[in-house]
């Protein structure tokens, strides 16, 4: 437990430091970073499962989804479906001659479906960052407020399920979850959510109230906790407890990041809706 205290609070450290003195430049890489890293550890389970996914060039593209947005500045090019159809034209296109004919339709299907789970999907938090706004701080303060709900429902439902915890969530998936830890978690999020709304509210949307904010978080933790359980089943099919070892107490890269994937698109178009 200790490990993961402090590994906890030396990331926020970077991501703060990241957002307050690299902005929304800083805040891209360090998406990029995380999704690249991500899908690599997605692959290697993958691989454990029989399976000899395009690694090397998903990872490429991936880092092309997450960044492209901020320095391509052809809005084609910046447009992350374009680099998904890519990613499908080519691995469909090596799938020919580079795999056994015993697993081409599983290496296409799972190359494929990590470039779209992942990197795809964690772009929103780039679109988050870099939207057209007034206040040139704006997207930095509502990509944390997405991380901060996202991340906090975990606390929450840690500490909640372990106080008051009796009903499994999902006992065949992920045992140690509990309804009440799940109850726990919304909770804590929507107050985190109400928080950061209030403390920001120089800089996000004049829609955004606290009470909103508490209101929008409930089904942006909710939509967290689903994506944790889904990572959950992708180690159990690969036969892991982690994803990796790269977070000492938490795991691995997709073991931090697993929360934010279903949770960024969601909260983005909520943020789109409510921006002038």
């Amino acid at each position: 437990m200790l490990k993961r205290i402090l590994s906890t609070c030396a990331l926020w450290a970077v991501v703060l430091v990241c957002l307050w003195f690299f902005g929304a430049p800083g805040a891209v890489w360090l998406v990029g970073i995380i999704a690249v890293l991500t899908l690599r550890e997605f692959y290697v389970m993958i691989a454990r499962t029989g399976v000899d996914p395009f690694d090397r060039l998903g990872m490429v593209i991936a880092a092309l989804i997450t960044v492209g947005p901020l320095y391509l500045r052809s809005p084609a090019l910046a447009d992350a479906s374009i680099w998904l159809a890519a990613a499908a034209i080519a691995f469909a296109v090596r799938i020919l001659g580079e795999r056994e004919p015993h697993n081409r339709v599983e290496t296409l299907a799972w190359s494929l479906f990590g470039v779209l789970y992942i990197p795809f999907m964690l772009h929103f938090i780039v679109r988050i960052v870099v939207m057209d706004t007034p206040h040139p701080r704006t997207g930095l303060v509502l990509g944390l407020w997405l991380i901060a709900v996202s991340k906090f429902c975990d606390v929450g439902a840690l500490l909640s399920g372990l106080t008051f915890g009796r009903h499994a969530m999902a006992p065949q998936i992920s045992p140690k979850k509990t309804w009440e830890g799940f109850a726990g978690g919304l909770l804590t999020s929507a107050l985190v959510g109400a928080g950061i709304a209030w403390l920001g509210r120089d800089y996000v949307p004049s829609a955004f109230t606290p009470w909103l904010a508490a209101l929008v978080a409930v089904p942006v933790a909710a939509i967290a906790a689903v994506s944790d359980l889904v990572e959950s089943i992708i180690k159990r099919r690969a036969q892991v407890k982690d994803s990796g070892a790269t977070i000492p107490g938490i795991g691995g890269m997709f073991d931090l990041s697993d929360s934010l994937i279903l949770a960024a698109p969601l909260a983005y178009v909520v943020f789109a809706l409510i921006t002038p």
